[in-house]
């Protein structure tokens, strides 16, 4: 850690946005959501808007992520906007450096790169997407590589759009395999730590340890990801909170599904040993959910635990009201 205390001004605040599909709603509703949050929080002064690639899941509609990016990016005017992430064994390293060489070239200085290594999906669904199994996570570095070439024109086959373009390449991860990557190649890092909390100290000391300069970063830059639900009062948080502890049950127990309605007494929806491994999941600090002072304090101290330098935050609420005032909340804190 450094010596020098940072504060909770000093950092930017961004959007990590599943585009939840609501119980009783539709993709089309969700996508219609996303981009009006996208429109309010670059209003609000969040720094970049981030989408994440999931497959197979119903309650999850940023699948094709890549187009979705290109959609938020033309309905909004100057916030970076970027993946969180795109799960590179699931696509050819060429596909990627088109795509999103259409992007930077659509949206110059806008675009961001964020790569993952796991599948984030089943057998089945994995075999659905790359028809071929023979590449997998342990192959992430090689396709990293091989990802970063096209964009420096040293491969044999070109990406056009994508080479000679300088587009921002993070490496996210859960564990201490992306923060040993990361610094091994001078990228910045983010790390999922809305549900992975207990590796987040170990992962920040593994990179920033052990971090070699690069010509994109001359210092290691890390985001932590952060669940905030923020809402008026302590107690309406409490109970727009039970939406993402339904989900993360569905989840951790193989049977997801779209996002449930909040309920009164979470209590009767989980078992003991449920409740334990959800809340071990959505343990504090890098889970906030409270009134605006709630927030900030929360924020505060996992800003002074980690002296990260941005926090992404996930905000899975039912209601898109209450969403939106959600991030309005904690939008407010940086002003």
């Amino acid at each position: 850690m450094s010596t020098t205390i940072k504060k909770f001004h000093d950092i930017p605040l961004s959007v990590l946005d599943l585009s939840p599909v609501n119980e009783g709603s539709n993709p089309g509703q969700s996508l219609k959501n996303s981009t009006d949050l996208a429109q309010h929080v670059e209003k609000w002064g969040f720094n970049r808007y981030w989408l994440a690639e999931h497959h197979n899941m119903p309650g999850i509609a940023s699948s094709a992520t890549s187009l979705l990016i290109g959609h938020i990016a033309g309905s909004t005017n100057h916030m970076r906007v970027g993946s969180g992430g795109i799960m590179l064994p699931n696509h050819a390293t060429l596909v990627i450096a088109e795509q999103f060489g259409t992007l930077e070239t659509l949206y110059p200085g806008r675009i961001d790169l964020g790569l993952g290594r796991a599948p984030g999906s089943d057998q089945a669904t994995a075999y659905a997407l790359r028809r071929t199994l023979n590449m997998g996570p342990e192959d992430f570095p090689l396709q990293l590589e091989e990802l970063q070439g096209y964009f420096a024109g040293t491969e044999r086959v070109h990406a056009v759009p994508g080479e000679g373009l300088t587009i921002p390449i993070w490496l996210l991860g859960s564990s201490d395999f992306s923060a040993q990557l990361s610094a091994q190649k001078g990228l910045p890092f983010s790390f999922a730590s809305h549900f992975s909390p207990d590796y987040t100290i170990p992962a920040l000391h593994l990179y920033r340890s052990r971090f070699q300069p690069s010509d994109m970063l001359k210092k290691p830059y890390a985001m932590l990801g952060v669940n905030v639900i923020a809402a008026d009062t302590d107690e309406d948080a409490h109970y727009l909170a039970t939406s993402q502890q339904q989900q993360t049950l569905n989840i951790r127990s193989g049977r997801p599904a779209k996002l449930q309605p909040p309920i009164k007494n979470i209590d009767e929806a989980w078992s003991e040993m449920e409740r334990a491994v959800v809340e071990k999941s959505l343990e504090t600090p890098a889970t906030i959910v409270g009134s605006p002072e709630t927030v900030k304090q929360g924020l505060e101290r996992f800003l002074a635990e980690t002296e990260a330098d941005e926090f992404i935050i996930n905000s899975q609420i039912f209601d898109h009201k209450a969403r939106l005032r959600s991030y309005e909340i904690v939008g407010a804190l940086m002003e």
